[in-house]
């Protein structure tokens, strides 16, 4: 039973493969429409109801409103937006560690900062797909 898993996985992976670089290869509207079929599919599967009829929903709407220029003119705004967060908690935290707040302070400061440097850089990953 263990080899024919074995030999079946090996036989999957590189379809697996191969359809995770054909989604890789799309960008904008196109990417998003094949995640969401994706995501619609895992959800058939599963029989996860809910689910399906958001995700139907939602691609509903992406193949009436999205376009690609429109979806890089939201994810460019994320950016900045996400910018401007970076730069609030740099700001917070500097001004925590001049007033001389507690470590436990600063350390809360630091994480945020973290945190909105990681936002960053997902919304910084999405503008290029």
């Amino acid at each position: 039973m263990k080899k024919t898993l074995l030999i079946l996985s090996l036989f999957m992976l590189p379809a697996t493969f191969s359809v995770a670089q054909a989604s890789d290869d799309l960008t904008g509207c196109a990417a998003k429409k094949q995640e969401i079929e994706t995501q619609l599919s895992y959800a058939r599967q599963h029989n996860n109801t809910h689910q399906i009829a958001g995700l139907e929903k939602a691609l509903s709407e992406v193949k009436a409103h999205c376009t690609d220029s429109g979806l890089l003119q939201q994810r460019q705004e994320k950016v900045a937006e996400k910018k401007q967060k970076v730069q609030e908690r740099q700001q917070e935290l500097a001004k925590a560690q001049a007033e001389g707040r507690s470590a436990s302070k600063i350390e809360k400061r630091q994480q945020k900062l973290v945190e909105a440097r990681q936002e960053l850089q997902e919304a910084e990953q999405a503008l290029q797909q």
